[in-house]
């Protein structure tokens, strides 16, 4: 059968503008779909205005050190128009790479909703008509949630829209404890706002080492930063002048301007026609894929968020790159999961490759060590943050199994670290290493003994 196209990407995030771009480069007639603009969450209300807006929140903190360093700076006052706007710019300046890197590749870009028709054929709902394809890749990445059985939900606002906030808020509330609630709360609060975080768990960043929890949630505490943990928002209610009341559910009541819902994300899978194509979906409503992203319908893949595997835009790009490996230049190739790093721009950063202590522990025998220190600038500066290192190591193979840091400097180190981890080094490996002086990684290849055992229990 003769098809339209070898390949129909829907999506034109960070994974669907690689597949599109690598398969096009390898001479396939390829199509891909976005109904928004091009980009995706990354590049348009994520990842990237995201970390620009961290910077700008920053120099509040730079501004405050600088006077250690016999600067006085007296005449800093920030415009949040000025930020947001160039920020837009920025991105919608990345989003016209995209499609020139698209077109310079020989794709096609459809401007459309795209949804299954068929396993070989995609409808596209605003032009109302159909279009087959040898192949079809959903990449269509995942949306931000809100509880809709809490009572006035709709008065709180989502990570997409504070990008865009007409005027910065005085005060507001952030429901959740993972990467998106506390980068925006880092955000927030350092551009003066008063910040309130509200977590359902006993402590923040679920998933992560006890040891960087506890140090993350202490220091945001100790900058300013409210946290409210063991508790979750039960009610909001309209006050004057735009303001909102919120109750929650351990009856504490907060006045503020703002209320984020950051309680996670959840797959684009719906109203796309996937029972048409024999596609089968997860219980989380995720696209199932095997280790090549193929779904149960054999024409089609699926790559990044919507298949809820880890949801991090460098492994969407990455299962991109071996989706077209093997469809399009017969060498099968899977990309692995294990060891992938990750970076949350909170205060203080975190970086983490690996096992967290409590993983390893239920694996294997091991020895952990762990150094906690004032960074060099900060004691000038009169900055009391610390940066928190730890290695856990298989006290067998002497493999170094995970690297969590908390610090300024902790998502550019992880990087490094984690070719390290995944090259499966061992810790006598790290040590002969010679340190950089003066630095804050050189502690990585310092931590010469264990701590006792007793003192590593997660507490």
């Amino acid at each position: 059968m003769k098809y339209d196209y070898d390949l129909f990407v829907i999506g034109a995030g960070s994974g669907g503008v690689r597949a599109a771009r690598l398969a096009a480069k390898a001479g396939a007639r390829v199509a891909v779909a976005e109904q928004v603009q091009v980009g995706g969450t990354c590049v348009l209300r994520g990842c990237v205005p995201k970390k620009l807006l961290l910077y700008g929140a920053e120099f509040s903190q730079s501004f405050r050190d600088a006077k250690g360093f016999g600067w006085t700076v007296d005449w800093a006052r920030f415009d949040w128009p000025t930020l947001r706007e160039r920020v837009q710019a920025e991105v919608n300046r990345l989003s016209g790479l995209y499609i020139a890197n698209l077109e310079g590749a020989g794709a096609e870009i459809v401007d459309d909703r795209a949804i299954l028709a068929g396993p070989h054929r995609v409808r596209l709902t605003r032009e109302g008509r159909e279009v087959t394809a040898e192949r079809i890749l959903i990449a269509t990445g995942g949306h931000t949630s809100r509880p809709a059985e809490t009572p006035g939900q709709e008065l709180g606002v989502t990570s997409t829209d504070c990008f865009t906030l007409d005027e910065l808020p005085s005060s507001i509330v952030i429901a959740g404890g993972g990467f998106i609630a506390l980068e925006f709360a880092n955000i927030f609060s350092g551009l003066g706002v008063e910040t309130t975080v509200v977590y359902r768990g006993e402590r923040i960043l679920r998933g992560f080492d006890h040891d960087i929890r506890k140090h993350v949630q202490a220091d945001m505490q100790r900058t300013g930063v409210h946290v409210v943990c063991g508790s979750t928002i039960g009610e909001i209610a309209p006050l004057a002048g735009a303001r909102k009341l919120v109750t929650l559910s351990n009856s504490m009541r907060i006045e503020t301007d703002h209320v984020l819902w950051a309680i996670g994300r959840e797959p684009n899978t719906g109203g796309m026609g996937f029972e048409a194509a024999g596609v089968r979906l997860t219980a989380r409503g995720a696209v199932a894929v095997d280790a090549y992203s193929r779904s149960s319908a054999p024409s089609v893949w699926a790559i990044g968020d919507v298949t809820d595997r880890i949801n991090l835009t460098p492994v969407a790009i990455r299962e991109a790159v071996a989706f077209v490996e093997t469809e399009f230049h017969g060498r099968p190739t899977a990309f692995d999961h294990v060891d992938v790093a990750s970076a949350v721009f909170s205060r203080p950063a975190v970086g983490a490759v690996g096992l967290t202590e409590e993983e390893a522990r239920e694996r294997c025998k091991i020895r952990v060590f762990r150094t906690v220190f004032r960074p060099m600038k900060n004691i000038l500066a009169d900055n009391e943050q610390r940066t928190l290192m730890k290695l856990v190591v298989n006290a067998e193979s002497d493999r170094v199994m995970g690297v969590h840091l908390a610090g300024p400097e902790a998502p550019e180190l992880i990087q490094l670290a984690a070719i390290a981890v995944k090259a499966g080094l061992t810790k006598a490996q790290w040590d002969a290493t010679c340190a950089v002086h003066p630095t804050a990684a050189e502690e990585l290849v310092l931590m010469g003994e264990p701590i006792p055992h007793d003192n590593e229990a997660p507490a």
